[in-house]
């Protein structure tokens, strides 16, 4: 996802979805994304949330890089890469890159990058705990977590 700063410069940003509880777990706003930032982002979210089945995402160059490759086969992390120009195939980020244009970017002029992580991560933990989304039962993302982590197993499953 891109924008810019009131200069012009460009301003990129990582994004970290959980598919299940459309929780966004990361928003990394930088002037440019390497394979590094990437691994570090995936590193932490693992850190606070444990190892993912598998992890979806476009083929941006700092998704395909060798060394992320590697760390994901190391770590035994299916990678899903959506066909080039078919956002439909990864509806949950798309979706989310939209709301987060609308509700944060589309009002706001940054004139930093500091600036765009505090106001970026501000909106993320609103939207995590208020927005409420129609696939969740109108939950907001951590409602919905938190419901399905007080579930009882349905035995022999």
């Amino acid at each position: 996802m891109h924008d810019r700063t009131d200069n012009g410069a460009s301003l990129k940003m990582l994004t970290l979805i959980d598919e299940y509880s459309r929780q966004c777990l990361k928003i990394r706003p930088a002037r440019q994304l390497k394979s590094k930032d990437v691994l570090d982002a995936l590193a932490e979210a693992m850190a606070e949330r444990g190892v993912p089945a598998y992890i979806r995402s476009d083929n941006g160059s700092e998704f395909i890089a060798r060394d992320v490759q590697d760390w994901l086969a190391e770590t035994g992390i299916r990678t899903i890469y959506i066909d080039p120009g078919s956002p439909w195939q990864n509806p949950y980020v798309e979706s989310f890159h939209n709301r987060l244009r609308d509700e944060c970017l589309n009002q706001e002029l940054f004139l930093s990058v500091a600036e765009a992580r505090v106001v970026i991560e501000e909106w993320r933990r609103f939207y995590n705990r208020v927005h409420p989304h129609s696939g969740l039962g109108f939950q907001s993302p951590d409602d919905f977590a938190r419901t399905m982590a007080n579930l009882e197993p349905v035995p022999g499953t």
